[in-house]
């Protein structure tokens, strides 16, 4: 079913069971569960699917090893058991990633973390060896069930210096642990959207649909792309709006003050010396202001640098300043002081919101990350339905959250849990090979196309490959001249079959085509004529896509197209 027979039957039959309000992974997450179990769900999101929060974050998939330091152990335990599954269950978009840590001191903070721990010290200290080891022990055994990786390790200094030669020459020694990352956030979002749309026919995702109001007990829904109007009346309502939770609350006439979000930014930085020095794996660790910051090898020759963690009240504001530039190219010194980093280097920069509970915490690093569920019960503020808000959450605990605010609405709802998605492989991650060099030979034989060219396919889009390239192969196709590694008919591809509406959702989110630089005039133009042949446009909407996606890259990621 696609986006115009979706509101087409929305219109018709306005009822629903749960409406979700937030295209992000959580709320996508929700939809999923909830589709799963047979519940008519509607989502709506007033940008794109992942196009806030979501695609703001560091790409990690891991447990928060500084949590532990909080007390937060039952968050630690649960990041790195939905850790362990989405490397199962998302093989080609959840990867294993060696990290480092440098240590520079032996004792430091052995006094201070139980401080810290028992609520008696805000900031902490330096963490030295002795600390880094403790905390790593709680963290392998935390990562026991489904373990799928190593376990950690300390590394002395000469071993170090040879195996990072770049790295500070201070250091006392490192230590050595396995998480994960995702390369493609956004696309996981996209591919939760769809598992949850197979499973239902009564399941409706919507994005670029904001909820606008409150009418005769309905919710008011508005196109954003016609401006039109119209209403939907859930028995339930699940704000799985991130950092906008307050603004939906207001929409809904019941304000609240649950979030108090923090802003963090990063750098994409174009610097082979500096993607080299990291072998293969991130640096995780401590900057002088106590901050704990990455370096990360970003897929084949970039290099991702952040982030930041300051108080913001409106998400739509959130851009990387100059300032935060500064930080992020300072940071770099702290463990590879040899090399110059500096603004020529920067290709792309992109911030996000953490949904985070409202405190009143003066550090930010000590507003915990994990998850809850704010009920605003019927008849409260005039509400005709009950309000779940999802506060809070972390990339890596999507599941379990969505998991957890499923059953909250099914329990409501009267219905019960048909099925778990904790063992539910997700899009390109289903039937997954393990001879992943025979399945692309394999698929390259039966196409036509390059074995080469078909394991870029697989590496992009897992085993959804074969759809991809099957409709490659299935007509004349050509490199795009501005951007040779994708083709017109896979853009074609995925803009007839993946909700794209705008052009940005493709330079963006379908694709990374906008994070690694070289985004000029003629490749946005270029793209927009295939999207544009898709999707019908006009030449003067043609170039309204051009001059917004031009716009939106400069404002929101610091790029000047031309």
């Amino acid at each position: 079913m696609n986006r115009q027979d979706s509101l087409s039957a929305l219109k018709a039959q306005p009822e629903v069971s749960v409406l979700v309000i937030g295209g992000g992974v959580n709320g996508i997450g929700t939809f999923r569960d909830l589709a799963h179990q047979g519940i008519d769900v509607v989502l709506v999101e007033k940008g794109d699917f992942s196009g806030g929060a979501s695609a703001g974050s560091s790409h990690m998939l891991h447990g928060g090893i500084r949590y532990l330091e909080n007390g937060e152990f039952r968050l630690v335990s649960e990041a790195l058991t939905e850790r362990n599954l989405m490397l199962i269950n998302a093989p080609h978009y959840a990867k294993p990633l060696p990290t480092t840590i440098p240590i520079f001191s032996w004792f430091s903070g052995l006094f201070n973390a139980p401080l810290k721990f028992f609520r008696l010290l805000e900031k902490p200290s330096e963490r030295g060896a002795a600390v880094i080891k403790i905390g790593l022990i709680f963290y392998d055994w935390f990562a026991r069930k489904h373990r799928v990786m190593p376990t950690h390790s300390l590394i002395g200094r000469e071993a170090a210096l040879q195996a990072y030669p770049g790295i500070n020459r201070d250091i006392k020694c490192v230590a050595r642990y396995y998480d994960a990352w995702m390369p493609y956030p956004e696309r996981i979002c996209l591919e939760l959207v769809q598992d949850g749309a197979a499973a239902n026919p009564s399941a409706h995702a919507l994005n670029y649909v904001a909820a606008t109001g409150m009418q005769d007990g309905a919710v008011t829904l508005r196109d954003e792309l016609t401006g039109e109007s119209f209403s939907v009346k859930p028995k339930l309502v699940i704000n799985a709006a991130g950092p906008w939770i307050d603004f939906a609350m207001d929409a809904l006439g019941k304000p609240s003050g649950f979030i108090g979000g923090t802003k963090g930014s990063h750098l994409i930085l174009d610097h082979p010396d500096l993607f080299r020095a990291c072998n293969g794996g991130e640096f995780f660790f401590e900057n002088h202001d106590g901050r704990i910051v990455l370096i990360l090898p970003y897929l084949d020759n970039k290099v991702m640098v952040g982030t930041t963690d300051i108080r913001i009240t409106d998400p739509e504001q959130a851009v990387c300043t100059d300032d935060e530039i500064d930080y992020m190219l300072s940071l770099v010194s702290r463990v590879f002081p040899g090399f110059k980093v500096g603004r020529e280097h920067i290709v792309f920069t992109f911030s996000g919101v953490r949904p985070l509970p409202a405190s009143d915490k003066g550090y930010t690093g000590n507003v915990s990350r994990d998850h809850s569920i704010v009920t605003t019960e019927a008849g409260e503020g005039g509400l005709p339905f009950p309000v779940l808000s999802l506060v809070g959450g972390k990339w890596t605990t999507f599941r379990a959250f969505s998991q957890q605010s499923a059953d909250a609405a099914l329990q409501r709802l009267g219905k019960p849990r048909k099925i778990s998605t904790e063992n539910m492989a997700l899009g390109g991650g289903k039937a997954y090979p393990t001879d992943t060099a025979a399945w692309v030979s394999a698929l390259a034989t039966e196409t036509g196309l390059p074995e080469s060219q078909v394991k870029t396919l697989f590496e992009r889009y897992g085993t959804h490959a074969r759809e991809v390239a099957g409709f490659m192969s299935d007509g004349e196709d050509s490199p795009l001249v501005h951007h040779p590694a994708y083709t017109r008919r896979e853009l074609a591809y995925l803009t007839a079959t993946e909700d794209v509406l705008r052009l940005d959702d493709v330079l963006l989110r379908r694709t990374l085509m906008a994070w690694f630089g070289g985004v000029t005039l003629a490749l946005v133009e270029e793209v927009a004529e295939v999207v544009g042949g898709v999707l019908g446009w006009e030449s003067a909407h043609r170039q309204s896509e051009i001059d917004r996606a031009c716009a939106l890259l400069h404002r929101k990621h610091r790029l000047t197209v031309k």
